[in-house]
């Protein structure tokens, strides 16, 4: 702020118009610089629930539509890889299945970084996207829906028992490019959670042994995340009227045609530049829900 105070009076000083003009522009530099660095501040201290802290382990499923809405899917796939980038966070595919003519039918992405869970799990619900579709010969306009959910990667701190004998383990022959052992060796892994039904895979590695262990890593994480959804159910029941955040709702709106806006549904947060958007420029977005969801939490308390 004293950088901004020197310029502003610097500017009021000079005579030259020109060098006016640049002065100003400086003060304008810093004054957004100020700004993001204390929207950064502001976005760490409401990084403070339990697994916020933890990485995050992000599925992306296409909604109806064959292959524009699996091309949507990789769209986002794509943007949440470039956020990742961008945080120089570590994002790695779990596993991924391809679309029959482009797109993906599935993508599970492991983002390692601070706070990452706490920063995109205001992500989790449906994408719709409205554009002309490069599938379409007619060129019509459409609209596609793909649906994001977002889990924390426990660590090892937190005990989750998982009995040997509720398990059926499955190993298949890994698809894809590349590498001696893909469609020789059957080293991808998957593992059902019989009492649960939850059914986890990898195919990531060459190693059988290594995609077990991150597939195994993958069920308690979900078995965790549906214990405390479990919880979540019971808050609901004793306080129905508070607004909740449900995963199974649109979320975020992203049109390209005929005019370009990005909404979000629950935050009202609105961009018109798409492109920077769709290459990974969350922030103002994750910054508005994590702002969202403490006055959920603040309301209850002030009534």
């Amino acid at each position: 702020m004293s950088d901004v105070e020197t310029y502003f009076h610097l500017a009021e000083e000079e005579k030259d118009d020109a060098q006016r003009a640049s002065l100003l522009e400086d003060v304008a530099k810093e004054i957004a610089a100020a700004d993001a660095y204390v929207s950064g501040l502001e976005t760490k201290t409401l990084l403070a629930g339990e697994n916020d802290r933890l990485n995050a382990i992000v599925t992306i499923k296409p909604g109806a539509g064959g292959t524009e809405s699996q091309d949507w899917a990789e769209m986002l796939l794509r943007m949440y890889m470039r956020w990742s980038e961008q945080k120089d966070f570590r994002a790695s595919l779990v596993d991924s299945t391809p679309g029959e003519e482009a797109g993906i039918k599935s993508a599970t992405v492991l983002i390692e970084g601070e706070n990452a869970y706490g920063m995109l799990v205001g992500e989790s619900g449906v994408h719709r996207l409205v554009r002309i579709s490069p599938f379409d010969q007619a060129a019509r306009r459409h609209t596609s829906f793909a649906s994001v959910f977002v889990i924390p990667e426990i660590d090892d701190q937190i005990e989750i028992n998982v009995r040997p004998e509720d398990l059926r383990v499955d190993t298949f022959r890994a698809g894809g490019h590349g590498g001696q052992n893909v469609n020789k060796v059957e080293s991808a892994v998957r593992i059902t959670h019989l009492p649960s039904g939850i059914v986890v895979q990898c195919q990531n590695e060459r190693s059988q042994h290594k995609n077990r262990e991150i597939a195994m890593k993958m069920l308690r994480s979900q078995l965790y995340e549906l214990e405390i959804e479990k919880r979540r159910e019971d808050l609901r029941k004793l306080d129905a009227s508070k607004p909740e955040i449900s995963f199974g709702s649109q979320i975020r709106s992203y049109t390209l045609q005929p005019y370009q806006l990005i909404k979000d549904v629950r935050t009202k947060v609105e961009r018109g530049d798409v492109d920077k958007v769709l290459n990974g420029d969350l922030d103002e977005f994750i910054r508005a829900f994590l702002l969202y969801r403490r006055d959920l939490d603040v309301a209850p308390a002030r009534k």
